[in-house]
Parts: C-alpha cells; sequence; structure tokens
C-alpha cells in the first residue's frame, strides 16, 4: 500500500507525545519507500507534500515530514527547482523549520545546480526575515562533507549579505556557515574575518576565531564536547 496524505497524517496523530524529531523522520522514510515502491513519480510526491504542509496548522509535524519525504524521494529530490522549494517553504516561520528547509532541501538543490545563485542571493536580500535565514543557511550543504566539496567564492558572497545584520538568528547563522566554510577552506574564512571584521558582529568573530584555531566555536568546551571532538577526528 502506498503512503497518502491521510494515512501519513493518521500515523502522526496517532504517534506519542512529545512528538520528537527521530519518530517524524521514521514516519518520512516509511513514506518515502512506499512511494518509490509504487514508482509514483515525483509531481505526485510534491502534491502529496504540498497537502501535508497545509495540513501542518492542524497536524503537529505534517510540515517537517512533508520536508523530510522531499528530501528522501529521489524522483522529487532531484526535479525541486526554485518555484517548488518557495512552494514548499511558504510558512517557513522560525529558526528550526528554516534550517530544516534549507539544510535538507534549498542547500543540497543550489550543491546539485538546480536553483542558482542569483536566487539564493534574492532569499538572503529578501524583506521575509526568513527567507533571509534560508538564503545564509542554504550555504551549508556546499560545504558539508557529505555533499559538496567546499565553495568559498558562493558562500562568502551570500555571508558579505549578512555583514552589517545584528539580528540574533542572523548573526548565528553567519557564524555557522562560515565555521562550516572553516573546516573546508580555513584561509578563505581567515581572510575574509581578516577584511570584513570591524563590520562583523563580535559573536561572529569570536566564534569563528575560536573554531579555527580550537576547533570548537567556545573558547572552553566542555568535557563532553572535548570528547566528542577527539571521537570526530579518530580514524
Amino acid at each position: 500500500m502506498t503512503a497518502t496524505p491521510d494515512s501519513i497524517l493518521e500515523s502522526l496523530r496517532q504517534a506519542e507525545r512529545p512528538l520528537r524529531t527521530p519518530l517524524m523522520r521514521a514516519i518520512a522514510a516509511d513514506a518515502a519507500r512506499a512511494l518509490t515502491k509504487a514508482a509514483t513519480n515525483a509531481e505526485t510526491v510534491f502534491a502529496l507534500c504540498d497537502e501535508l504542509i497545509d495540513a501542518d496548522r492542524e497536524t503537529d509535524g505534517a510540515r517537517t515530514v512533508a520536508f523530510e519525504i522531499a528530501h528522501r524521494h529521489r524522483g522529487l529530490r532531484d526535479t525541486l527547482d526554485w518555484r517548488k522549494l518557495e512552494r514548499l517553504g511558504r510558512t517557513l516561520d522560525g529558526w528550526a523549520s528554516v534550517d530544516h528547509f534549507a539544510r535538507k532541501l534549498s542547500g543540497p538543490a543550489w550543491q546539485r545546480g538546480q536553483i542558482s545563485d542569483a536566487r539564493v542571493t534574492r532569499w538572503a536580500q529578501s524583506p521575509h526575515f526568513w527567507w533571509r535565514r534560508a538564503g545564509l543557511v542554504s550555504t551549508i550543504a556546499l560545504n558539508e562533507r557529505h555533499l559538496g566539496r567546499g565553495d568559498a567564492a558562493r558562500t562568502l558572497a551570500i555571508c558579505e549579505l549578512f555583514l552589517d545584520d545584528r539580528a540574533d538568528l542572523h548573526v548565528k547563522a553567519l557564524s555557522w556557515a562560515l565555521r562550516e566554510l572553516g573546516l573546508r577552506d580555513p584561509e578563505a574564512v581567515t581572510e575574509f574575518i581578516a577584511r570584513h571584521g570591524n563590520r562583523l558582529a563580535p559573536r561572529v568573530v569570536r566564534e569563528v576565531g575560536n573554531k579555527l584555531s580550537t576547533g570548537h566555536k567556545m573558547a572552553r568546551p566542555s568535557p563532553a564536547m572535548r570528547r566528542r571532538m577527539q571521537s570526530a577526528a579518530s580514524p
């Protein structure tokens, strides 16, 4: 049996509360497998995701599941253009929804060449607060090891649009974007900080500098964080 909006929504309604991300991902994974097995075409999967996003007003988690299905269903994922992305992102309303959308959908689509640099720039300059963050967080996919090969030029072009932005969630996202790039191209980030440090928020300069020198955004990471850093560095 293939997945339908009604069956997915029913799974969400019956899920244990509080509704946690791993469970929503599991529901989405089951749906994506069923849709793939049924050879459901991309447009039909997109319509299903679109309906789930509308249903999120009444059924908590429906939007998250929609984003996860769009990420997991290869047929739809490979057809995501700016029109479809803007349709799926029409209800972005907080850092959690933005970061999920940007890391799983818009960023990877940009990295694969499905949307243009101009489109991401347009988002980053949008009067809509959350679309601005989406444009910035979309750079993460250019530099994550499992996706991109690193792209300093495109990442820094977007980062430059936020040099004077002091909105807390944009400052945090700018620090994140530069720290992610710093893992791939520390020289480019060091040069960027040196050139623009007088315009950047102090938090960005501090966290990125710490990341480049210690491997963590905090000058003194906790013992637990040090253990995770050591584990990540182990072969």
